[in-house]
């Protein structure tokens, strides 16, 4: 892990509108750090919310459009959700997991496993329109797009995560997740490092892009607070390049599915 010189400083950033299919992010981005006073550093991380990045990116879905399946419709009267819905999350997956009443849990074709293949009704439009949101169809693509375009409008190299609230297997409530990222380790591997008495670290691996997530996520919040960028300071850790599957265990070894 790199020498840490200064503590950890998450910023909202101010002025970032309502996003619409199309928009540049980038462009958007380097007005909203003008309008709060902020100029990018080396080793910034710049931590964007899922949502925009997908609307941007054309990933929203007119549920009025959408057939649904048999495969679809049986599910749908298992777990109680819109058929409708539940076609766009099995299109999005390549296994359900677990479902019951309420609850439809999904491997996403991206890797993870989430409930709902990760598709978001809130903040995806007025309610009348029944828009869907997916997630962006490669996010770490997407990171590396925005770091490049921020690189080459600021002449400043950060790093660029995408974040999106996920559920836990073993405990209540939603947690700040990585998706995407570039420019920064998804997974710090402490093995072998001395511990305060010298003994080697033997199974510590930290989880540094979701960490930053979750506190991000904070900062942003849920509902209508409208700070869907964060700009963090301060994040210790080596600069390398890295991709989110860092952070996938292998289906091999996972012990509950």
């Amino acid at each position: 892990m790199a020498e840490q010189d200064e503590d950890l400083c998450l910023t909202r950033l101010r002025g970032v509108p309502l996003i619409q299919q199309g928009d540049d992010l980038t462009k958007i981005i380097v007005q909203a750090l003008e309008t709060s006073q902020q100029r990018l550093r080396p080793r910034d991380v710049l931590v964007v919310a899922q949502k925009i990045v997908s609307k941007a990116e054309g990933r929203s879905i007119d549920l009025r459009s959408v057939v649904p399946s048999e495969r679809a419709i049986h599910y749908a009267n298992a777990v109680g959700k819109d058929a409708r819905l539940v076609e766009l999350i099995l299109s999005e997956s390549t296994e359900v997991v677990r479902h019951r009443p309420g609850v439809l849990i999904v491997a996403h074709r991206l890797g993870f496993v989430m409930a709902n293949a990760g598709i978001d009704l809130s903040n995806a439009g007025p309610e009348e329109q029944e828009r869907a949101l997916l997630l962006p169809l490669d996010p770490d693509r997407s990171c590396r797009e925005i770091r490049a375009r921020l690189r080459e409008h600021t002449g400043v190299d950060i790093a660029v995560m995408i974040i999106d609230s996920v559920g836990r297997a073993w405990r209540n409530g939603t947690v700040g997740t990585a998706i995407g990222l570039s420019g920064l380790p998804a997974l710090l591997d402490l093995r072998g490092q001395p511990d305060l008495f010298g003994r080697a670290l033997r199974g510590t691996e930290i989880g540094l892009a979701d960490e930053l997530a979750a506190a991000a996520s904070l900062i942003m919040g849920q509902g209508r607070e409208g700070s869907p960028v964060i700009l963090a300071r301060g994040v210790p850790y080596e600069r390398r390049e890295s991709a989110i599957s860092e952070l996938m265990r292998p289906k091999t070894l996972d012990l509950f599915r």
